[in-house]
């Protein structure tokens, strides 16, 4: 794995190590997050859907998003500090205000050599 920035690889894994790489280095805890507040129209159809039932479809295509922007502000973090990877990636979630909620991606920032 390169460090070059064209080239470079983050790993992120929720596990503890990946098959095939060694740990060279622990610079420890990562993480990002985004506060997201539900839209007005987005609750509408909500409310709507709790009276026939089905899918979520606005607040799933939300998570996804406050899913992969608290990943990638978690990278960030990790790159800044020398990481080519992030173990035992966890997901958390909490409401600050009413309408609005934290989606917390966390993890453990290392260095990996490709064994063998």
């Amino acid at each position: 794995m390169s460090n070059d920035q064209s080239s470079f690889k983050m790993f992120l894994s929720n596990t503890e190590f990946l098959p095939g790489y060694a740990i060279t280095r622990h610079l420890g805890l990562v993480q990002g997050s985004t506060v997201r507040a539900k839209h007005f129209g987005r609750d509408m159809m909500a409310g709507l859907k709790n009276i026939v039932g089905g899918e979520l479809k606005g607040y799933t295509e939300l998570l996804n998003e406050s899913r992969q922007e608290a990943l990638s502000r978690m990278q960030e973090q990790a790159e800044a500090i020398g990481a080519n990877a992030v173990i035992n990636v966890r997901f958390s979630t909490s409401n600050i205000t009413a309408g609005a909620s934290e989606l917390l991606a966390y993890g453990t920032a290392v260095v990996l050599k490709q064994q063998g």
